[in-house]
């Protein structure tokens, strides 16, 4: 990946966490591609367009009223002709009305797609890890 790429790549990663962690559901979602499709850990099982996911985003942020965590961990990167593959683990969470900090670790895949000069997520998958035989979410896994 040429180094122009990747610093544009990263410095949208680290301005869609930062959007995140304000919960500025309109901030977040302007590193989106109008037509993205998303997987996300919460259902259903596929978002398709931006509206949609703006939704779901915004009802996500409603949920959570205390202080947001959205951390990036090794985050991996592959790049040809205006798009870009990332991936990493994800530390995210929230607190809870005491103050509490409740987290767990999850996958992430973004696909970048460059237009306008700018890389937008165009598809995103987010995966919490669980017990096939309990049907249990893992939520106390660390990297």
């Amino acid at each position: 990946m040429n180094n122009t790429a990747h610093a544009a790549i990263q410095q949208q990663l680290d301005s869609w966490a930062a959007a995140c962690r304000s919960k500025d559901v309109s901030q977040i979602m302007r590193h989106y591609a109008e037509d993205v499709v998303a997987y996300d850990a919460i259902g259903p099982l596929r978002f398709q367009g931006r509206e949609a996911y703006q939704a779901h985003w915004q009802a996500c942020m409603d949920m959570c009223s205390g202080q947001a965590m959205f951390e990036i961990h090794q985050p991996s990167f592959l790049c040809s002709d205006g798009l870009a593959v990332v991936h990493y683990l994800f530390h995210c969470g929230g607190s809870d009305d005491k103050g509490e900090m409740h987290s767990s670790w999850m996958r992430v895949s973004q696909c970048f797609r460059q237009q306008g000069g700018q890389w937008l997520i165009a598809h995103e998958h987010f995966s919490m890890p669980c017990d096939m035989e309990s049907g249990k979410v893992l939520f106390d896994l660390q990297p």
